[in-house]
């Protein structure tokens, strides 16, 4: 439960988070990035789906929100895309690096990287080179949790879709213009009985689709900038997947701080 009087370190005083670490020493890092949506979504709107999801969770468990973190690193067949703003890998796993080991010196012990955006090879070497450093720190794409999500969505997530969409019209509805919203996609590199999508788990036989060069240049082939169908979304759709989502993400962090009160750092190193 959050006892602060505001959400983000940047609306604090260093008093304010320094008496605040006191109740509770972890620390979300929400990521997103700038990279376009669709003719009907913002170019935002990874990084307002991080923000969206991150204030629920925060309100739910009172872990700190360090500032939202917008820019991201993209695969290669985003890069020269219009729209898009990405961020080099080196810098990117730099900056995520930077970020948490300078909340460190105000008393944070753990850390979640809440990330809205396809950044699995930028976030996952931060973790790994924080935890040499001895760090404990989490990362979780929230598509991870949609996995074959059915129940909710009649079509599997990818980009600007059913899903994304969905999320855009129940946390930020001012910026979608459902009238613009088009169902188109592309085809891999590789039969698609090969890949799996990113909101699907991998079947036997099946490589996750960010484990190869296996997509063709965005800005060669997808002129409309959607990948899946966006006409299916719904506002109705976007609250199941938000409510099941920022619900599990708190369960993960109230188990860590069952785990490890205050002040104790689990043995990473």
């Amino acid at each position: 439960m959050l006892k602060r009087k505001y959400l983000w370190w940047d609306q604090l005083s260093k008093d304010e988070i320094l008496e605040d670490v006191k109740a509770c020493d972890i620390a979300i890092l929400p990521i997103g990035a700038i990279e376009q949506h669709g003719p009907h979504c913002p170019c935002g709107s990874d990084a307002y789906n991080a923000k969206g999801l991150a204030e629920r969770i925060a309100e739910k468990t009172g872990a700190m929100l360090l500032p939202l973190m917008q820019y991201g690193a993209h695969p290669y067949h985003h890069w020269y895309m219009p729209g898009n703003l990405p961020l080099s890998y080196e810098t990117h796993i730099g900056v995520l690096c930077d970020i948490i080991r300078a909340a460190s010196f105000t008393g944070y012990k753990k850390f979640f990287i809440l990330s809205a955006h396809g950044q699995l090879s930028t976030t996952m070497i931060a973790v790994h080179k924080l935890g040499l450093e001895g760090f404990f720190t989490l990362s979780c794409h929230w598509y991870d949790l949609l996995r074959d999500n059915q129940t909710v969505l009649s079509t599997p997530m990818v980009h600007a879709d059913e899903a994304e969409t969905s999320l855009a019209l129940y946390m930020y509805p001012e910026y979608v213009d459902m009238s613009k919203a088009i169902d188109d996609g592309g085809e891999p590199l590789v039969s698609r009985e090969f890949v799996s999508l990113p909101g699907m788990s991998p079947k036997p036989g099946q490589m996750f689709y960010f484990e190869g060069t296996m997509a063709r240049p965005e800005y060669k082939e997808l002129e409309s900038g959607v990948i899946g169908w966006a006409t299916r979304a719904t506002t109705e759709k976007g609250e199941k997947i938000v409510t099941a989502t920022v619900d599990y993400i708190s369960k993960i962090i109230e188990d860590i701080k069952e785990r490890y009160p205050v002040g104790v750092v689990p043995p990473v190193k």
